[in-house]
């Protein structure tokens, strides 16, 4: 069973910077695409950062030239550099991937989420 588990969030000044991360477990083969996703209180779940397999990244228009997703085979972890955080940056930050793990074999591919991690960004 895949797993992802997400860390690093936590309260930070304005201008700071946080680096969340996203650690795959469970006999993973490779995660081929990534993403993270924000909610905050009494909004909708929104696209921060994702990343495909061949490194193509896309971000929210509010985050541009701030954050930067990267992804770490290695480690089966996925990343979030957060810089120049805002207040309204503050949210519950969600990690995304497509993983391919090793089951009965072969392989199996499918889409995980993990539980959240908080950011909070004071003024």
């Amino acid at each position: 069973q895949v797993q992802l588990v997400e860390s690093g969030g936590g309260l930070v000044q304005a201008g700071g910077s946080l680096r969340l991360s996203c650690a795959a477990s469970g006999n993973i083969f490779s995660i081929n695409d990534g993403g993270w996703y924000r909610q905050a209180p009494g909004k909708q779940r929104e696209m921060v950062a994702t990343i495909t397999n061949d490194g193509r990244t896309n971000y929210a228009d509010s985050v541009k030239g701030r954050f930067t997703i990267s992804v770490d085979n290695t480690k089966n972890t996925v990343y979030l550099q957060m810089n120049s955080l805002k207040p309204e940056d503050a949210a519950v930050y969600y990690c995304n991937a497509l993983v391919t793990r090793y089951y009965l074999g072969g392989y199996s591919s499918g889409g995980y989420w993990g539980q959240g991690t908080q950011v909070t960004v004071s003024s």
